[in-house]
């Protein structure tokens, strides 16, 4: 048996057997899970370490064989079988968002591989125009240099870097000769980047697409060639940039590398758009740990499986457990969340603080009584919308924002007394009236303490 088989079969005996509400079990499933995320798999099979890597890739290109193939080719020449991921540094945040290839990336590494990480300061000045409407906005050297001064620490819970290369494009690209780039780029039809859907969108909307967003690709390929890369993992919207990686490597008289591209995972509004710094939908890998765990927790139910599939080493065979148990109502929806909140937060913060968020989220969020809830907001201004409230605590960005939350069925007014509560939710009709007038058409001449609740976000009413 191999050690992840091991592994597996321990989860499973919890995940069948004991009480996940119990924080018992839940500590001793994320100590085995979280143990996982730096397992030894160098005992994997080249057939099972494709198979490992194909279960949560969205497209594996140009197939498992060839990966498992091209895995014993690198074996029997003595040489590492080199995995590539790189990240521009357009903002100074890394989130949970890019953390889904980089998990696939530390598998690779755990497999024995050596795992190359990719910082892009030239790269970054042209700015990825994947799924972009417009031109990015150009940054500085000064922009870049501070974006990625903490980029190593902020992904090191998933590397050790010790064993992997950590480069800057910039060391090769900055010494880049034009009359090299127009040999390569004379190999390359114009159609190929023209092909994308967001280019063709934007040109036929007349907004701008410059030359050098044409040659984004071609540079960042200009990565794979530096390092003879294997195989390069990245989002599935980075799927067309890694096609221009293998051609460009075919140009320079290289195999092609292979590509691993992983779905995007929804953001925590459960809006239905990917995770993103511009949507305010993400959460920093910087991020406290109960911070974390309340946002995974903020995310709707269904996210949860997609996220376990994105963001933990959960097997099919632990999922597959769990959703029985949904089905069979041994375990409830909020209880899997719990253990997904945990799991996110042990990953970037260990599990005694995955443990102690799990406590605090409790005590504040999951009891039946709000009014022993220390610091929280106070809204005194009744005459305010309830819209301009959710706005003024920094629960939403914008009007717009707060009006869609309402939308979504997510603010609601709580009336508690005497330890028992009533919830009324608020439609976003409803959110653009001022309080004085919502309190008194929801609640009545109810008695009690008023709290206003956008998703996990809470704030005291002052209504007298």
């Amino acid at each position: 048996m191999t050690r992840l088989a091991d592994s597996i079969a321990q989860t499973a005996a919890i995940l069948e057997g004991a009480d996940l509400a119990s924080d018992l079990a839940v500590r001793e499933l994320l100590d085995l899970t979280t143990r996982r995320r730096s397992l030894d798999l160098s005992d994997l099979s080249p057939d099972e370490q494709s198979a490992l890597i194909a279960g949560r890739s969205q497209e594996l290109q140009p197939s498992p064989k060839a990966m498992a193939e091209r895995i014993v080719e690198a074996g029997k020449a003595g040489r590492p079988f080199i995995a590539k991921f790189g990240i521009d540094p357009t903002g100074h945040e890394v989130h949970l968002g890019h953390a889904v290839p980089m998990l696939i990336l530390s598998r690779f590494q755990r497999m024995g591989h050596l795992v190359v990480f990719i910082v892009g300061d030239v790269t970054a000045k042209i700015g990825d125009p994947s799924g972009r409407s417009d031109e990015r906005p150009a940054l500085t050297d000064e922009d870049i240099a501070r974006n990625l001064a903490t980029y190593r620490d902020q992904v090191r819970p998933f590397f050790d870097f010790d064993r992997a290369q950590f480069r800057h494009n910039g060391d090769w690209l900055r010494d880049f000769k034009l009359p090299r780039l127009v040999e390569i780029t004379a190999r390359i039809p114009v159609s190929m980047p023209l092909q994308r859907e967001d280019f063709r969108k934007r040109l036929e909307a007349g907004h701008g697409l410059s030359l050098a967003e044409l040659l984004y690709s071609v540079v960042m390929a200009l990565d794979s060639v530096e390092i003879h890369c294997d195989v390069e993992i990245g989002g599935i919207d980075q799927f067309l940039n890694m096609q221009m990686c293998r051609k460009v490597m075919e140009v320079c008289g290289q195999r092609a590398e292979l590509v691993v591209a992983t779905a995007l995972i929804e953001g925590t509004d459960g809006a239905g758009t990917k995770m993103s710094k511009s949507r305010g939908n993400y959460v920093p890998l910087t991020a406290p740990a109960g911070e974390i765990y309340g946002k995974i927790m903020s995310v709707p139910d269904r996210l949860a499986e997609p996220y376990f599939r994105a963001l933990s080493e959960w097997s099919d065979r632990d999922l597959a457990i769990v959703n029985a148990r949904l089905a069979g109502g041994s375990l409830r929806p909020v209880d899997l969340k719990k253990i997904l909140a945990g799991e996110v937060t042990a990953a970037l913060h260990g599990v005694d603080a995955a443990m102690r968020a799990r406590e605090e989220f409790e005590a504040r969020f999951s009891r039946r009584s709000f009014e022993g809830a220390g610091d929280l907001p106070v809204i005194d201004d009744l005459g305010q919308s309830v819209i301009e409230a959710v706005k003024s605590l920094g629960f939403a960005k914008s009007n717009s924002e707060a009006r869609r939350v309402a939308g979504q069925n997510g603010i609601r007014l709580v009336i508690e007394s005497a330890g028992e509560q009533d919830q009324v939710v608020l439609t976003a009709e409803e959110a653009l009236e001022p309080f004085r007038t919502v309190i008194e058409g929801k609640l009545g001449g109810r008695t009690g303490s008023i709290f206003l609740k956008v998703g996990r976000k809470l704030a005291s009413v002052r209504s007298r």
